[in-house]
């Protein structure tokens, strides 16, 4: 797929708009970009980056979970010492939560490369086209999607998975069922601080949520109100960050 389908948690823009998720280190080979790099090469930070300033209590219940899940299917060895079944537990529970993380990333990958047209095998073709019934029936339109658009604020960036001059989708796997899933502030951060860098405010806004096993799909509209809040935070966090960081000084 390629670097294309990379996420944009993390990572750094250059004030046009251009990914600039590595650097060539001193030795040729290819490095992630670091906050050094960003300083010297007049970078912005990504929307995910920010938001990571916050609380996120939806994400720290999720890895709560993966802990107790751990638990539950670990069995303490004999002698094991307490701390030792602890980080054992934690171990499990971290390699649980990055093969989530992978298969999210896949899904993703699958469903981007469907609206870019690319052909999809069956596997992969029924994340996509749950995902394409899914907005065409809710939105009731046939919109023109822009697929993975990045770009960039004179203080942040960002790549936006599916947007039109009227519309901004960004997608979330889970292993929960569909219904019953909410936004979370977070959210609204991120679909306000996207909006605003894309220059399409006024725009109808949402999570798309993928089931990462049935590849059921669920569409979540952002209220107004909440976007406008979302907003407010979001530049606050901005501001945070630069202070925290020093980024942008001299």
């Amino acid at each position: 797929m390629g670097n294309t389908q990379t996420k944009e948690s993390g990572h750094w823009y250059k004030k046009d708009g251009t990914p600039a998720y590595t650097m060539i280190g001193k030795n040729g080979a290819e490095r992630n970009t670091t906050l050094r790099d960003a300083r010297k090469e007049n970078l912005v930070p990504s929307v995910t980056s920010i938001i990571r300033c916050a609380a996120a209590p939806g994400l720290e219940n999720w890895k709560s979970q993966q802990v107790l899940m751990a638990a539950l299917t670990t069995d303490r060895k004999p002698e094991e010492s307490e701390q030792e079944y602890i980080s054992r537990i934690i171990t499990d529970a971290n390699e649980q939560a990055l093969k989530a993380r992978e298969k999210g990333t896949l899904i993703h990958a699958f469903v981007q490369s469907g609206f870019e047209g690319v052909p999809l095998e069956a596997e992969a073709y029924r994340y996509y086209l749950s995902a394409k019934n899914t907005l065409e029936n809710e939105l009731n339109a046939d919109v023109e999607w822009i697929c993975e658009k990045s770009f960039a604020t004179e203080r942040y960036g960002g790549k936006a998975d599916l947007h039109s001059p009227h519309y901004l989708i960004d997608f979330k796997t889970t292993d929960k069922p569909v219904e019953g899933l909410k936004l979370w502030d977070e959210h609204y951060y991120q679909l306000a601080a996207y909006r605003a860098g894309l220059g399409i405010n006024g725009s109808v806004c949402g999570i798309l949520y993928i089931n990462s096993n049935t590849a059921e799909s669920r569409l979540i509209l952002a209220e107004e109100k909440e976007l406008e809040k979302g907003l407010r935070c979001f530049n606050a966090l901005v501001d945070f960050y630069y202070s925290k960081t020093r980024l942008g000084e001299e």
